[in-house]
């Protein structure tokens, strides 16, 4: 299947759709606990989406991430319980050893945890997660791919865009790992290749 196109980050198109957004996914791996920190003071105190975020982690032992990074974001950061309701402007990490999912309930959405098997030698893994949310939000998801050192991502974010999301990949010359959004770009494509600094402004200006 082709890639779909990649477009410049300042096009009009994308501009437009960045007030569209109803949830956002992250996904990272390999330097990714410092990218998360950037983008976590990034992201307004007045952001309604809710943001899910899959870092590759050990399955063997507990995760800090959320501990981590709740000091210095605006918004409650908190490790995801299995069939906990999706809240407005709450950010969700994956726990280790189970992915991450989207599902619908009576009353709107909420996360549920598989320990299905591991997703391109991970649990968690990034696939799953923006696959479930893509099916979820469609058109008002916005998708982020960070640093990372595999390919996992890449289907989850082409499926991202096959449902008319929005997809942003850090620029593989900017990140630690360059692996992962190299990857997803010949694979999906994206809306904008972005510099983790211009990922964190473009996040700052969702509310």
């Amino acid at each position: 299947m082709p890639t779909l196109p990649t477009t410049q980050a300042d096009s009009a198109a994308f501009k437009a759709r960045r007030s569209d957004v109803r949830a956002i996914v992250i996904g990272a791996s390999a330097g990714g606990v410092d990218a998360l920190l950037a983008i976590a003071r990034s992201l307004p105190a007045d952001l309604t989406a809710p943001v899910l975020v899959v870092l590759h982690l050990p399955p063997d032992r507990s995760s800090g991430i959320a501990a981590l990074l709740a000091p210095c974001c605006a918004l409650p950061v908190d490790e995801a319980l299995d069939k906990a309701p999706i809240l407005p402007g709450h950010v969700l990490f994956a726990p280790p050893d189970y992915h991450l999912l989207v599902e619908p309930t009576a009353s709107g959405w909420a996360v549920a945890l598989s320990a299905d098997e591991p997703v391109r030698y991970s649990r968690p893994a990034i696939d799953p997660l923006f696959e479930s949310a893509a099916a979820a939000f469609g058109r008002q998801l916005l998708a982020i791919l960070l640093t990372g050192a595999s390919d996992d991502g890449s289907e989850g974010l082409l499926r991202v865009r096959q449902c008319g999301g929005i997809a942003w990949v850090q620029d593989p010359a900017s990140a630690a790992a360059a692996t992962m959004p190299a990857s997803a770009l010949a694979r999906a494509g994206a809306d904008a290749v972005l510099t983790l600094e211009q990922i964190c402004r473009g996040l700052s200006q969702l509310s």
